[in-house]
């Protein structure tokens, strides 16, 4: 444990120093609050993920004076959906999204807790809350306010007498980055059955790999029988660093408060990876949790998380039926391709451009073609729509 001078008081004690933490962090600070975090990790923080920040988690943390530009990683306009007969692409209505390096991001989010002044103990054990505030190290911080921003598997929530009420399938998930040059400005989806591979640009000469597979435990030896056109894009291209593995999966929550405490992020519950929401998502309810806390309001926080997470769960909860279904995914990206702009009014619901009332006329259009038989083929996608082809990186 490294000794850290902790105040005896402090408004907000937030545990959990990942992404999502420092975000509250930073978020309450914005709202005037004193903030201690602890966690027991040595930063930077790694996890494997994607490693992709959509529009709306870029706008979220512009909010909180962390601002993400093409310094930091590379621009994506929007996400193509791959399989071995399909291809279908759509753009973001606005501003795009970024790739960025995990560890780069938590190294950015901690510099700017620390310059915002949150007291930031790492390496540092929460032995457990009390009716007055935070033990640590055999002492107590007191508090108003307790945000477990901890994890899958969350102590605070479990301390708080708060349960999922409901969990997803449990994916498992692989991550490694290999030196290549991006080919695209598009997160590219690579779908198989029960499997996705996901290619973000994080630089110049850099992408992440991410597989996330149901059942037999993902390998990167398995691109080439799994994916054969990512393998080819690959090439020879030289591996970087180690691989990661996470579990990906939805959970809900009944309520994410109780008391004083408040959950964040995963801890809150998770939405699966094939949304690409995990990040931003946290950083937008750590925004309305900053506002809440300064407001003492956890009711509001309780109803804008319920709210914030709705749409995310009902499409992970859509894409996983493309993953479950072959012939579902193959009917799907057959009709995204063959309207490509509808496909980008529903990116647009997805990362909150556009309201559900907004392309309601869309999600009818492509639901007929889903169940309509016999629905034409799309020429390629190149041939069906050159102005979209986006222009190779380099």
């Amino acid at each position: 444990m490294v000794t850290v001078d902790l105040p005896d008081a402090t408004d907000v004690f937030v545990i959990g120093g990942g992404p999502a933490g420092l975000a509250a962090a930073l978020a309450a600070r914005r709202n005037g609050l004193a903030v201690v975090m602890a966690d027991r990790a040595r930063p930077p923080i790694d996890k494997a993920c994607g490693e992709g920040v959509m529009p709306d988690g870029v706008a979220a943390l512009r909010e909180m004076g962390v601002e993400l530009g093409p310094e930091h990683g590379l621009r994506f306009r929007g996400i193509r959906f791959l399989d071995d007969e399909h291809a279908a692409e759509a753009l973001f209505p606005g501003p795009p999204g970024l790739g960025i390096r995990r560890t780069l991001l938590h190294r950015l989010l901690a510099e700017h807790a620390r310059s915002a002044g949150v007291v930031t103990a790492w390496q540092t054990r929460v032995d457990a809350l009390d009716p007055a505030g935070v033990k640590v190290g055999g002492r107590t911080v007191r508090c108003r306010w307790i945000v477990g921003a901890d994890g899958y598997h969350s102590r605070v929530r479990r301390s708080a007498g708060l349960h999922p009420a409901w969990t997803g399938p449990r994916r498992l998930g692989l991550r490694r980055h290999f030196r290549i040059q991006p080919w695209t400005d598009f997160v590219e989806v690579y779908w198989h059955k029960h499997c996705q591979a996901y290619v973000t640009p994080v630089g110049a000469d850099e992408v992440c790999i991410a597989i996330v597979r149901s059942g037999p435990e993902a390998r990167m030896s398995d691109l080439p029988t799994l994916f054969p056109g990512l393998a080819k894009r690959l090439g020879r291209a030289e591996p970087i660093g180690c691989e990661r593995g996470a579990i990906s999966m939805s959970t809900k929550l009944t309520t994410v408060t109780r008391g004083r405490i408040a959950l964040l992020g995963d801890a809150s519950g998770s939405v699966d990876a094939v949304t690409g929401e995990g990040l931003a998502l946290a950083f937008r309810q750590a925004a309305v949790l900053g506002a809440a806390l300064a407001a003492g309001d956890l009711a509001a926080y309780e109803a804008a998380h319920r709210r914030l997470g709705r749409l995310p769960r009902l499409m992970a909860r859509t894409l996983l039926l493309m993953d479950r279904s072959e012939g579902l995914r193959k009917r799907a990206l057959r009709a995204l391709a063959a309207r490509p702009r509808t496909f980008d009014r529903l990116l647009g619901l997805h990362v909150g451009a556009l309201r559900p009332a907004e392309v309601s006329l869309d999600i009818c259009d492509l639901a007929f073609r889903l169940l309509a038989p016999g629905t034409a083929a799309p020429q390629r996608l190149d041939a069906a729509c050159p102005e979209r082809l986006p222009p190779r990186i380099g």
